[in-house]
């Protein structure tokens, strides 16, 4: 018995000895790849910063996508707005992304607004930047692009002074549909692709003047493609056609919540370098802000397509 009692003794040292040990093990951190970042380290890596400079047409004005997801972002004119900026904002989330995300925005201004009369909100260093000219870009002068050119050079000097890297896109938004089948519209009698093309052409000079812009965000490319294939009624002055989609809000001038949503979806593919059709058809903006599952996929495909240059059929 004696001898027995010994034997369970120092069975039981060795346990309390052994214990620690395999405790220890099981509460050391996996290990990780060949330079793979912690997950503590990834967790506090800074997120990119990304402002929009823009009007009504980077707000979301007009629809329910203007103060969607306001809270998400910051309006450095504390306005409360959301907008293209916010559906961004989502779609980067939704994409495991981390973007800051800002906005300085004013209705019916062009980029000499913003230079002159609001550049101390923004004067700091950005990673990116996405610049929104007035829709006609000349008020006075709709089509011309003199302006359009000599403001984007403004912006860049000050934003390439406080970050030399930083990333400078161009927005080219989308033909107004008043502006194309309104008698007194500066684009009458022209195709309704016209508008939003020579946006584009104005785009590429204003590059083209200042190189130090990455790129241009083809929005009306993106609205074109989606008349030009049905998905999109290209008139709501006769009728939105049965399944189509109007992209435009009441006005025919400012988008609806789906033209917003195109335009967010090519800037999110443009700038994250995510397919928009990745985001799939129970993406969450699309299905608060009230566009089908269909729709949303529409649209996907629409932006997927244009960034990946395909040709209109």
């Amino acid at each position: 018995m004696k001898y027995e009692s010994g034997i369970w003794l120092l069975i039981g040292c060795a346990g309390l000895v052994l214990a620690p040990a395999a405790s220890a093990k099981e509460s050391a951190p996996a290990p990780t790849a060949a330079g793979a970042t912690p997950a503590s380290a990834a967790a506090k890596a800074a997120p990119r910063t990304i402002l929009f400079v823009g009007n009504s047409f980077t707000q979301g004005a007009h629809s329910a996508a203007r103060n969607w997801g306001a809270d998400t972002v910051t309006d450095l004119n504390g306005a409360g707005y959301g907008g293209v900026p916010a559906l961004f904002k989502a779609f980067c989330e939704q994409a495991g992304l981390d973007y800051r995300v800002s906005l300085e925005t004013q209705g019916g201004k062009s980029l000499a607004f913003h230079y002159d009369e609001r550049r101390q909100l923004f004067d700091k260093p950005w990673d990116i930047v996405v610049l929104q000219e007035f829709s006609t870009l000349d008020r006075a002068k709709p089509g011309d692009p003199a302006n359009y050119i000599r403001d984007v050079g403004r912006m860049v000097a000050l934003f390439k002074k406080r970050n030399p890297a930083v990333d400078i896109r161009l927005a080219a938004t989308w033909t107004r549909a008043d502006q194309t089948y309104r008698p007194e519209g500066h684009w009458h009698g022209k195709p309704v692709t016209a508008m939003a093309d020579d946006l584009a052409a104005a785009a590429a000079k204003a590059r083209a003047a200042n190189p130090a812009v990455r790129g241009i965000l083809p929005v009306g490319e993106a609205w074109n493609r989606a008349m030009t294939t049905g998905v999109a009624d290209p008139n709501p002055y006769d009728g939105i056609g049965y399944g189509q989609i109007d992209l435009w809000t009441y006005d025919h001038y400012h988008a609806s919540v789906a033209g917003y949503y195109l335009s967010a979806l090519v800037t999110f593919g443009a700038i994250a370098g995510v397919d928009p059709v990745t985001l799939g058809a129970k993406e969450k903006g699309a299905d608060e802000l009230g566009l089908s599952d269909e729709q949303a996929v529409a649209l996907q495909k629409i932006a997927s397509e244009v960034l990946k240059g395909q040709p209109r059929s």
